[in-house]
């Protein structure tokens, strides 16, 4: 149990956005206890051997171009407590057909050249401005509520695209199916119909992330994240208790501030009592999204793939041409499972010796599936591979499979399987998770959220805990400008 020390601050939850708002608040000064449910802190950044002995497995996040782009990590000596960037030859690519694949490379000009003549000048004009805005624009993305916004006109040019529907973009501004399956599949990580509006917005940010700073994965595993987070936590002077499920905010010792590392379902269970009737039912009609079926392999080599250029990429979309992703998503959003599922993959071990024995690799895939599915959805995954790596399965030596109630289990935050802490659309982009300036803030003097249901959403950035700790540190000096 917690002892009755008082501490300045003290946060619920040791995933990426719970750690980050501890480290910024240890940074200022502040002390800091963080109380983490699990024997081990990460969320949704752990890595474990999974599979069988020597092989390492991320069990949920892998790739992490935000690691290296958000503002709450990128500043943090991180490199010196362990963490190394590790990037794949080119960041993506998009099985089109068996032998064909689209690549996203580093390079915008290289991208343009392999979507032919007519599509690869249409992806410059759409990816070259954004490019040129840089970080600073990502800087004005993660921090949605800023005032003003930073930088305006990019933003605003960011916008008039990426309000639209990917599936709509895609087929006004491209021609062929190269660019518009590779537009598709960036779109299809927001979880979302493609139908459906501001899906473009996620197709052109993880697009211009790979053009700023690739789609690198953290060498020894995502767990590598977490432990350099911990180390630079403990330097600071703040400290990590384990294996303790919070049920009651009655169970915390004193402090100034309390920090939610937690969705609304667990906010309501935890903190219920202290929480008015209104916030409280407008926390209630919080949405969550699809959840993740989820494989990963023990491989004795590397996949086979029919398109050699695939073996370059760290990240495989396997999704084919823009109208089966659309009818993919479209099928998860109606409640159903998609008979050809849209398939997202990454190969770490091709980059990164330390994840398998010398020889063998290790490979890890998802699908989407409606919320709280209980249909296993291995053979379905494994047929998508199948079908553009010929003689995968003869690969396998073996696998571990996490449906919706396994990856909930795994994380609590993972709501039905939504790993990004509660859907994304139009609406709970601007109300996460509620209409408000400063939604990190409750209306409970000292009780703040910093969990991935905040803004800027799901991902491995630390940004909803940074923001958090912004908002804690500006009520402590009197200052209320939104973060």
């Amino acid at each position: 149990m917690t002892n009755a020390a008082s501490y300045d601050a003290v946060v619920v939850g040791a995933g990426p956005n719970g750690l980050t708002a501890a480290v910024t608040l240890a940074g200022a000064g502040w002390s800091v206890l963080v109380i983490e449910a699990e024997s081990e802190p990460g969320g949704g950044a752990r890595s474990a051997e999974l599979t069988m002995p020597g092989f390492v497995h991320d069990v949920c996040s892998a790739i992490h171009p935000l690691g290296l782009a958000s503002p709450a990590l990128r500043d943090l000596p991180l490199a010196e407590h362990g963490l190394r960037w590790i990037q794949p030859d080119v960041p993506l690519a998009h099985a089109l057909m068996p032998d064909h694949a689209v690549v996203l490379d580093r390079s915008i000009d290289v991208t343009s050249d392999g979507l032919g003549a007519e599509d690869g000048p249409a992806y410059r004009r759409l990816m070259a401005p954004l490019e040129q805005a840089g970080l600073p624009l990502v800087d004005g993305l993660l921090s949605p509520l800023s005032m003003p916004p930073r930088p305006p006109i990019d933003l605003a040019r960011f916008g008039l695209a990426g309000v639209r529907s990917a599936a709509g973009l895609a087929r006004s501004r491209f021609d062929h199916d190269e660019a518009r399956a590779l537009f598709a599949g960036l779109a299809a990580h927001s979880i979302l119909p493609l139908r459906a509006p501001i899906t473009a917005g996620y197709a052109m940010t993880l697009g211009l992330l790979g053009h700023l700073v690739g789609w690198p994965l953290a060498e020894g595993g995502s767990a590598s994240i977490t432990d350099a987070l911990v180390a630079l936590l403990h330097q600071r002077g703040g400290s990590i208790e384990t294996d303790h499920r919070v049920r009651s905010l009655d169970e915390l010792p004193s402090a100034r501030a309390v920090l939610l590392d937690l969705t609304p379902r667990q906010v309501i269970d935890v903190a219920g009592g202290r929480l008015s009737s209104s916030y409280r039912r407008r926390l209630s009609r919080y949405r969550y999204g699809p959840g993740v079926f989820k494989v990963d392999w023990a491989l004795a080599g590397p996949i086979p793939w029919r398109d050699p250029a695939v073996a370059r990429a760290g990240t495989v979309h396997l999704g084919g041409r823009l109208d089966e992703v659309v009818a993919a998503e479209a099928e998860v959003a109606a409640g159903r499972h998609a008979e050809r599922p849209f398939v997202l993959l990454s190969q770490p071990s091709l980059f990164d010796p330390t994840r398998a024995p010398d020889g063998q690799h290790t490979a890890w895939a998802y699908c989407h599936v409606p919320s709280g599915s209980t249909i296993d959805r291995t053979d379905a995954i494994e047929r998508q591979v199948e079908r553009f790596a010929p003689g995968f399965r003869d690969q396998i030596l073996a696998r571990h499979t996490m449906g919706p109630a396994a990856m909930e289990a795994h994380d609590a935050n993972y709501v039905g399987g939504d790993i990004n802490g509660g859907m994304g659309d139009l609406r709970q982009f601007i109300g996460r998770p509620v209409l408000s300036r400063r939604p990190w803030a409750t209306p409970v003097d000292g009780l703040y959220l910093c969990s991935s249901s905040t803004p800027p959403g799901g991902g491995v950035h630390g940004m909803c805990g940074w923001h958090a700790a912004r908002c804690v540190l500006d009520d402590a000096s009197g200052r209320r400008s939104a973060a």
